[in-house]
């Protein structure tokens, strides 16, 4: 029996006046009163202990706003696309809606059973981040396996900005070779500009240091004066942004209709490049969008460039039967003889505005290069030894 039961009992039969109850037992007199206006109220049911929790709350989410985060989290789960608190509260923010605290929303979600327990993480605080200060700073590539509806198995090769995390580019092919790598890396160059440097693992595409020489991609880097970064093998780690990408990456795939063909899958890769690019918020941008990040300051350049590094071109090619190739420039074609030997070999053309140089895109090899003469529609090689970079220290 409760004490307020067992009071009210000895006041309604006389055994005890409210005085005496009360310091009995050790509560004041108001309260006793309190108990005794309850029973005259409701009776005994009256004085059952009751909870204290206000009977409305006017900071509590309300409703719509709930449904609204629920129904996000499922949507974005169905998509492929993060989920969390964080980038519901973005897409909240978006829709005009009224933004709660991340964590009243991973309450809610936890009350609609849409929150998995996980096992303990290591701390964020142990970890030593990197982020370069601009963009194009620095450069990250790595490819990963996929596969098409009949099984398939395809790579997809990355680059990726590091101080915003800008997809730069997407590109699926059958195997990533060394000359995939260029050519991806040159059509990114031609879209946003050179790179101060690049980081990748030590794969055989991306470098020769453990076999000896170099690969194309490397002679590439160092004609261009770009620093070339290389993880220390069998640590990942070093190359954590873009490894911790392919995680979304293959997410985003695996939410979407299973592709029947390379170029199907391309098209779905340029689709994510977008949507990851420009619609969806990243954590450690602040919850900006990597295209808001990649804008909002200047970029970096190589620390050594052709030339002029405002006034080069690259064009890679594939010289003819008899070693040629055409450039345009100022609006007319002009004609290359690389030499008879290099017919049919796939180039990277570089103009800067006195000199164009061909390199082999396979070996790295300077093949030739040539005085830039606006009044002459042929230009001849003028190098006489091969595989040197003029003025330059391979």
């Amino acid at each position: 029996m409760s004490k307020a039961r067992v009071v009210v009992s000895k006041i309604i039969s006389k055994q005890m006046s409210a005085s005496e109850a009360a310091a009995a037992y050790g509560v004041s007199r108001q309260h006793v009163h309190r108990w005794l206006a309850r029973y005259r109220d409701q009776g005994f049911d009256g004085l059952e202990l009751r909870s204290r929790r206000p009977h409305s709350n006017p900071r509590r989410t309300a409703s719509e706003v709930a449904e609204r985060i629920v129904a996000l989290r499922r949507e974005l789960a169905g998509q492929g696309l993060d989920h969390g608190p964080q980038t519901i509260c973005w897409h909240l923010e978006q829709q005009h809606l009224p933004v709660p605290s991340t964590s009243t929303i991973r309450r809610i979600l936890v009350a609609a059973g849409l929150v998995a327990p996980e096992p303990r993480k290591r701390p964020k605080s142990s970890y030593r981040r990197f982020e370069a200060d601009q963009p194009n700073q620095c450069w990250q590539s790595d490819f990963t396996h996929w596969q098409l509806a009949d099984g398939t198995s395809v790579e997809i090769i990355n680059w990726l900005d590091d101080h915003s995390r800008y997809l730069l580019a997407a590109i699926a092919r059958p195997r990533i070779s060394g000359e995939d790598v260029v050519t991806t890396f040159l059509a990114a160059a031609d879209a946003h500009g050179l790179p101060q440097s690049t980081l990748t693992d030590n794969g055989s595409v991306y470098t020769s240091r453990f076999t000896g020489g170099r690969n194309g991609f490397e002679y590439l880097l160092a004609n261009l004066g770009i620093a070339q970064k290389n993880g220390h093998p069998n640590h990942p780690q070093t190359q954590g942004k873009i490894e911790r990408f392919h995680q979304t990456l293959k997410r985003w795939l695996a939410a979407q209709p299973a592709a029947a063909t390379l170029d199907d899958l391309q098209a779905q890769l340029y689709r994510f490049q977008h949507i990851y690019n420009e619609l969806r918020p990243h954590r450690a941008l602040k919850r900006l969008t990597p295209a808001a990040a990649y804008a909002a300051t200047p970029k970096a350049r190589p620390a050594t460039t052709i030339g002029d590094p405002g006034h080069y071109r690259l064009r890679y090619d594939r010289t003819d039967n008899h070693g040629k190739m055409s450039i345009r420039r100022a609006g007319r074609m002009h004609h290359l003889g690389v030499g008879a030997s290099n017919a049919h070999r796939r180039v990277l053309a570089i103009a800067d505005q006195t000199t164009v140089t061909v390199i082999d895109l396979t070996t790295g090899e300077v093949l030739s290069t040539h005085t830039i003469d606006p009044d002459r529609n042929y230009w001849r090689n003028q190098q006489k030894s091969p595989g040197r970079w003029p003025g330059r220290n391979q």
